[in-house]
């Protein structure tokens, strides 16, 4: 077995911040303001120049899939579509506005949304459909915009793994009803936390604007000013879930980073995909990283090899693995009466591992991850 030198670890992932985005945290804090501002404004026109769209920034990934719910209508008695086999940040989003998530299934190649059985859990009270663009795969999302469609439901594209994925040549988050996207630590761009919401609805990014403000209505353009509304009115529930000045400065300088982190995370998942594919001991999910750009690189173990005695062995020689993600459906509170079957999502969850992915790797960490890792399964 090869170990790493004593008290090194390869991290699963790791946030990629260097001077530039120091700096301009400086100038934030040295410029007193740091709340809702101007840098907020700035980071908004920025990304609204890569989508190509309209773009709202909230405090996070999951406060922009809530408040993209809510002004799209969804509260307390609707249903909304999604796969199992998300964060529960998905499933609470969806919760948080009153509505139920029903858990669907995945299928078997992508671990993304199952459109086909999905439309079996269409009610009356479906009103919207959440596809989920896990590790940076899309999916059939034309399919599922045709279901959409065909019974009148809203699409909130949680597309928090996939910021500067491509979908038919076009941006993901460029086209389409609504997209959400998380800015995370450890997400393909970070402003520490964040998140946005894109859309074409100007309805809808209204809601937004004023909800992420405690549904203080036209507060944002006195904050991108550096100054706030003292005789307003609230028509609807807000929340406390706007973007900082500080979030937005290392918003900025990750945006423009991004050509850079973009090659190298899809340069190392296609390391490892030349690296593991025809083992017979690993399945690597299918991706075409000349258009995904993958935020977690996940493995499936066959041959009913022990995921967890595998995860283990791989910390005590310092390499650190996850498991993305617990099916919701087994969650307590999201479990129900009548039991899900999932077949999919029960039949491969124990199977999946994710594998250090982030831009601070290289070519021989990633080759000494698989030569450990598929050393392991052989013995």
């Amino acid at each position: 077995m090869e170990g790493l030198k004593p008290n090194t670890l390869i991290r699963l992932s790791k946030s990629c911040i260097g001077e530039a985005e120091k700096n301009a945290v400086m100038g934030v804090l040295d410029n007193g303001y740091l709340g809702m501002g101007s840098a907020v404004q700035k980071f908004e026109n920025n990304l609204k120049v890569f989508f190509g769209r309209e773009v709202v920034c909230v405090a996070n990934g999951t406060a922009a899939l809530q408040l993209a719910l809510q002004a799209s209508g969804v509260g307390p008695g609707d249903e909304v579509l999604v796969q199992s086999l998300t964060y529960v940040a998905s499933f609470q989003a969806i919760s948080a506005t009153g509505a139920l998530p029903v858990a669907c299934d995945v299928d078997s190649s992508f671990v993304t949304l199952d459109w086909r059985k999905a439309e079996g859990r269409i009610t009356e009270r479906t009103k919207a459909i959440m596809p989920v663009h896990y590790g940076g795969a899309v999916g059939e999302l034309d399919e599922i915009y045709s279901l959409a469609e065909k019974y009148s439901l809203r699409v909130i594209e949680d597309a928090a793994h996939a910021f500067g994925t491509k979908y038919n040549n076009k941006i993901v988050g460029s086209f389409g009803d609504i997209a959400c996207f998380s800015f995370d630590g450890i997400k393909n761009i970070t402003s520490g936390e964040g998140g946005c919401v894109v859309t074409s609805d100007k309805e809808v990014l209204q809601k937004i604007q004023d909800s992420r403000l405690l549904g203080v209505e036209r507060d944002t353009e006195k904050r991108y000013s550096s100054t706030r509304s003292w005789e307003f009115q609230v028509n609807e529930q807000g929340w406390r879930y706007h973007m900082s000045d500080i979030m937005a400065a290392i918003g900025l300088e990750q945006l423009k980073r991004f050509p850079e982190f973009s090659l190298k995370r899809k340069s190392l998942a296609s390391h490892y995909d030349n690296l593991l594919k025809g083992s017979g001991l690993i399945e690597p999910l299918i991706r075409d990283y000349s258009s995904v750009v993958p935020h977690i690189y996940v493995v499936r173990i066959k041959n009913g090899k022990s995921r967890n005695l595998l995860q283990q062995q791989l910390l005590q020689i310092g390499i650190q693995t996850g498991i993305h993600y617990k099916p919701n459906h087994t969650l307590n509170y999201y479990r129900t009466e009548s039991p899900y079957n999932l077949k999919v999502t029960d039949q491969i969850y124990p199977e999946l591992l994710s594998l250090p992915m982030h831009p601070d790797l290289n070519f021989k960490d990633i080759e000494l991850i698989c030569r450990n890792l598929l050393s392991l399964l052989r013995n």
